[in-house]
């Protein structure tokens, strides 16, 4: 029976474990804080859960809109932060559950490799145990990156670590960083009546996505109240007043502190056994996800040149366990990979947009339809965003970018026909249920076949 070690129960880790239970493997998994890892204890989960409260105190502020008259309304956050931590902690215990059930052996320490076959763990009372295996998986995920002038003191400058447990949100925020996590801090502290302003150096927001739907996106966040600053950076920090770029001073009551993650692999024994890697990022074979020691392979937020996303994590982790469990390679479709920002409204992206296809000297086509008309995005006083759909010249779809209601589970659909290469006119055959939002998709599909209909 081959042994596999597991470093780090976050999603990456976590995945493997459970997967493994498919193939005759004894599995040992190593972690030396929380299962579910920054995924369920400082991320996906309590970030998606804050939204979602934003989400419904914007909702009930314009209730008056469907003639819902409500004259009082109060968050009480105790309560608020109670429902959350009861949540996570519901998920983090399933982990644990379902570990147990699949016979993974969960040891808790710090877990170093001390040889390419023997990983030692070293616990809290100091104790250390050696686990010899066959193969060792890296999963030991990421952590908030700072600025050399902005150092966090988890009061004033923070990370979005301290800002999930903030007891309420501060009234004035600067948030630097306008990616996924800044657009999404934006988007929650503006419904909660928040003041704040978003610090980007870059000319647009959520650099790297469709430059249209991200425009759409911030379009719709600056008329609900966020102030963005563009083209733009912090120069000092006097007490609470910043001093930015452009010469304006302002005071805020926090600065989050959110321009990405870095790899979390310091102290983990990479020298032992020579594994490349990048500023922490490390380099693996991405059809087997083997590190250059053929028995170590590197999953989730550490592997170089990969999205940083727990359902990435996930179909890196079956990969490798395939590859261990079978010899057989199943690597990850990186090409067909769903972005989601969960702002409200959300936006989604998967494959190539326009800017990628020009620095891939690729020939698109492409064409898009706006939420305006589409029913359902009306009854739901949502009608305001767009579909873009990408297709190579008289070739298969190849991307599609959605900012718009539920965009986060419209873009699957485009995802299969992006994973599929599904050509146009195949596309717009397929019959979308009205009034649904997904008319939407449909009505692009049909453009970019060349027979619209509205």
């Amino acid at each position: 029976m081959k042994k596999i070690t597991i470093i780090g129960g976050g999603p990456a880790g976590y995945a493997a474990a459970l997967y493994a239970n498919n193939f005759d493997l004894d599995v040992t998994l190593i972690e030396s804080d929380v299962l579910g890892g920054t995924c369920l204890n400082r991320g996906c989960i309590p970030a998606k859960y804050w939204l979602h409260v934003a989400e419904l105190n914007h909702e009930i502020e314009n209730a008056n809109d469907y003639g819902i008259e409500i004259n009082q309304k109060n968050i009480n956050w105790a309560n608020t932060t109670n429902k959350r931590n009861e949540i996570v902690n519901k998920l983090v215990s399933g982990i644990g559950t379902l570990l147990k059930s699949k016979k993974v052996n969960v040891i808790e320490g710090w877990g170093q490799i001390e040889s390419k076959n023997v990983v030692v763990v070293k616990k809290e009372n100091g104790e250390e145990e050696k686990i010899a295996s066959d193969y060792v998986l890296l999963a030991t995920g990421s952590q908030p990156r700072g600025l050399p002038n902005l150092e966090f003191d988890n009061n004033f400058i923070i990370n979005s670590d301290t800002a999930l447990n903030w007891d309420e949100p501060p009234k004035k925020v600067c948030i630097v960083g306008a990616g996924a996590i800044g657009c999404e801090f934006a988007s929650l502290l503006v419904d909660l009546d928040s003041e704040v302003t978003v610090v980007e150096l870059e000319e647009e927001i959520l650099p790297g996505l469709d430059k249209r739907t991200s425009a759409e996106l911030r379009k719709q966040l600056t008329k609900r109240g966020v102030n963005f600053k563009l083209k733009t950076s912090i120069e000092s920090v006097d007490n609470n007043e910043l001093v930015f770029s452009d010469g304006e001073k302002e005071n805020f009551d926090s600065v989050l502190v959110a321009i990405g993650r870095q790899p979390f692999t310091q102290n983990i024994g990479l020298d032992n056994v020579g594994i490349s890697n990048e500023n922490g990022f490390i380099e693996v074979d991405l059809e087997t996800m083997q590190t250059s020691t053929a028995n170590i392979y590197a999953l989730g937020d550490i592997v170089k040149d990969t999205p940083q996303l727990a359902h990435v994590a996930f179909a890196e982790a079956i990969a490798a366990v395939t590859h261990i469990a079978t010899g057989e390679k199943s690597p990850v479709n990186y090409s067909a990979i769903p972005y989601v920002v969960y702002t409200n409204p959300e936006l989604a992206e998967v494959g190539t947009n326009s800017d990628k296809a020009k620095v891939n000297e690729l020939n698109i086509s492409q064409s898009q339809h706006s939420f305006v008309g589409v029913g359902r995005a009306l009854i739901q006083n949502q009608n305001q965003g767009v579909v873009k759909v990408y297709a190579e010249e008289n070739g298969p779809i190849v991307g599609a970018s959605v900012c718009g209601p539920s965009a986060g589970e419209l873009i699957h659909e485009l995802m299969y026909m992006v994973g599929w290469e599904a050509l146009p006119s195949e596309a717009a055959e397929f019959i979308h249920a009205h009034p649904t939002l997904s008319e939407a998709i449909g009505e692009s599909l049909m453009s970019l076949s060349g027979k619209g209909l509205h």
